[in-house]
């Protein structure tokens, strides 16, 4: 900041430190740094563009403002469901709740289950108030009519388009550079698929499996050939969700 003539805003910056739970409570950390003659104290959770970040990169905090935020959305509507239509109710709730479970929900792939199933309750009480049905009917078959992935199939869809861009020339170089087209080192039946990635090795399951550069190979390899060879990315998300949707 000093170097490029700028100004920090001590009192709107924060500090966190990213460690497994057993380091966290060393006694040689630090609680808080000296910037600037202030004082920034270490904070166990911060949030950044909307994602809310804690030390053990869980995601518990963030799942649960999302969860939050989104049966507040629920609620409101419901109050003026007698009101609306079914279409007009699915517009407000595509607004304003599956928009918030769809935001950077890439970066919850490969989260431990019970994560996802509180995301999956939200969008199962959407579901619901839309066809006024009763929490006890099953909800594939209302998912189906609405044609809405289930919330863990969204993450795959995500991370899935993000993948056909590096092949389309339309991704980030920030994205781009993480993934690694495979080739083998030696002639074998898969060296004629071009559109394979490189599954990086990982020494955490709680932290090197969860990254992107691992869980988007992950996840691509194993969608099969006639999909991943799309001629266009319109017909990559059709099929895509064809293939995703449970059956």
């Amino acid at each position: 900041m000093d170097l490029n003539k700028l100004k920090l805003n001590e009192e709107k910056t924060e500090m966190i430190l990213v460690s497994p739970k057993k380091h966290l409570n060393h006694p040689s950390l630090p609680s808080s740094v000296d910037l600037n003659g202030s004082s920034i104290a270490l904070s166990p959770a911060v949030r950044n563009l909307g994602v809310t970040l804690d030390q053990s990169l869980s995601f518990h905090q963030h799942v649960a403002n999302v969860c939050r935020t989104c049966f507040f959305e629920i609620r409101c509507i419901s109050s003026i469901r007698h009101l609306l239509t079914e279409d007009a109710t699915k517009t407000l709730l595509c607004a304003f709740v599956l928009s918030r479970l769809d935001y950077c929900n890439s970066i919850l792939s490969g989260s431990p289950n019970y994560i996802i199933e509180k995301l999956q309750r939200v969008q199962n009480h959407a579901a619901r108030l839309i066809f006024r049905s009763s929490k006890h009917d099953h909800i594939t078959p209302l998912l189906q009519t609405l044609h809405w992935l289930p919330v863990q199939q969204r993450i795959q869809f995500k991370i899935s388009t993000l993948c056909f861009r590096n092949f389309d020339l339309s991704s980030p170089s920030y994205l781009s550079d993480l993934l690694d087209v495979y080739s083998p080192s030696r002639s074998l039946r898969s060296s004629a698929d071009t559109r394979l990635f490189r599954i990086p090795s990982a020494r955490t399951k709680t932290y090197g499996q969860r990254t992107f550069s691992y869980q988007a190979p992950s996840i691509w390899n194993q969608l099969p050939h006639s999909l991943r060879h799309s001629t266009s990315m319109q017909s990559f998300k059709t099929s895509l969700k064809t293939h995703l949707f449970p059956h």
